[in-house]
């Protein structure tokens, strides 16, 4: 730990910082209606019923209190009143007031990140321009935990100095909304795209639940920035999608930050949990890091992103800190001298410690290093929070021959550090 340089700033989850998302009243244990309306029926019936000073006055009301808080309100409501009722309303005379006051109703603002701000991973911002020389900046991707334990995708910007120092950027006051369209033949093979305006600052985003697999959350996002042989880059990132019975991995693209794509990850290394994306390709094939047991961490490749199967256990647990479990944190990071894995271990009172092995370059199967002790670990003044004795990390990454390092504390906050790479690999034996 001595190794470790902890940086100022922390995130803490913050209330105020709310979503749009679609609102549907749960429906009646029994057919009670006489005539056979829904719930949903019976509310707009109720909404068209209003006399026009009402409605004027409560659409009025609705939309100062949204305004302040989010972008596009007119747009996203309208939006809502068309997947709503607009099938219920075909044909029927419906004024833009009353469109809007019907979607109104049938959405809600979601504090996505009251409960918790954690597990955050990092990758370079696609924006890299008029940055001071040695300076970088970076986006941030963290599990936002609100109301019901449902996890979110959310993101913060920062700079990173020459100097280690870290400055997180001011986040905007209103969050934007995206446009969700899906592709695919059946519920189960869908891919998902949530859209932003381009431009939208990563900051004002957040990737929400939309599926069934994704019901009860999106959980620990390890966003990895990826190049292909050509210089083509793009931003991959798996999570675990977690439908209240059931999980399986997901895979997120984005290559802009503002129009993100969402499959599942097809194959039998779907139903594991930790899976990382390399950065590059390596002997031609995609590779990953995960778990598919409960013990290790496994080695797989594949020449489809999209499906993973099969793989090999390259490392065991072997030290006290992590004899209970040992698994990846992120992607791995490539320095000169190989493969950089930022890794959690398991130990007793089931306390987590994060420390770091490195691999072969050339043959990532290839354990060469690892080190005896952690590098980060609970303390007494921070062990606690809704998960004690946790500290945990979705990803890291190399600035020159420094490790930048976010991760997560009891399953509530985020905090940063920095390590000297050189320092780290001579402890490593």
């Amino acid at each position: 730990m001595d190794l470790v340089r902890p940086l100022s700033p922390v995130l803490h989850a913050d209330p105020t910082r709310v979503m749009i998302r679609p609102f549907t009243p749960a429906e009646d244990p029994t057919a009670i209606d006489p005539a056979h309306r829904s719930r949903v029926e019976r509310v707009v019936e109720r909404i068209l019923a209003l006399d026009e000073a009402t409605l004027e006055a409560t659409l009025a009301t609705v939309l100062t209190s949204l305004r302040h808080r989010h972008r596009q309100v007119n747009m996203t409501i309208m939006r809502r009143y068309h997947e709503i009722a607009g099938p219920l309303l075909a044909g029927r005379t419906v004024s833009a007031r009353q469109a809007m006051m019907i979607g109104a109703y049938f959405s809600e603002e979601y504090a996505f990140e009251a409960a918790a701000l954690f597990n955050p991973s990092a990758v370079l911002h696609p924006d890299q321009t008029d940055m001071p020389a040695g300076s970088v900046r970076l986006v941030i991707a963290l599990r936002a935990v609100g109301e019901g334990h449902v996890s979110s995708i959310t993101f913060r910007t920062a700079t990173l100095s020459a100097d280690g120092t870290l400055a997180l950027d001011r986040t905007q006051p209103t969050m934007a909304t995206p446009i969700i369209e899906r592709s695919g033949e059946s519920r189960d093979d869908s891919t998902m795209s949530l859209i932003y305006r381009p431009g939208t600052d990563p900051a004002s985003i957040a990737l929400f639940p939309v599926t069934v697999h994704q019901k009860h959350g999106m959980e620990d996002l390890r966003l990895v920035r990826f190049a292909e042989e050509d210089g083509t880059v793009c931003y991959f990132g798996t999570y675990s999608a977690f439908s209240g019975t059931a999980l399986r991995q997901e895979m997120l693209r984005t290559g802009d930050f503002a129009r993100f794509e969402l499959a599942p990850v097809r194959g039998k290394a779907g139903s594991a949990k930790g899976l990382a994306l390399f950065p590059r390709r390596s002997g031609g094939l995609f590779a990953m890091l995960g778990r598919q047991d409960h013990d290790g961490i496994w080695l797989l490749q594949s020449s489809d992103l999209d499906r993973w199967d099969g793989g090999a256990r390259i490392i065991e647990p072997r030290f006290p800190w992590e004899l209970v479990q040992i698994g990846n944190c992120g992607s791995p990071i490539e320095i000169a001298e190989g493969w950089l894995v930022i890794v959690h271990g398991v130990g007793p009172v089931r306390n987590y410690s994060i420390g770091a092995c490195l691999l072969d370059r050339n043959d990532p199967s290839r354990l060469l290093a690892r080190t005896g002790s952690p590098l980060i670990s609970t303390t007494p003044k921070d062990r606690d929070g809704y998960v004690p004795n946790v500290v945990y990390s979705c990803g890291g990454l190399a600035h020159g021959r420094t490790l930048f390092l976010p991760y997560g504390v009891a399953d509530s906050w985020t905090a940063f550090a920095t390590i000297d790479i050189d320092a780290l690999l001579r402890t490593m034996a």
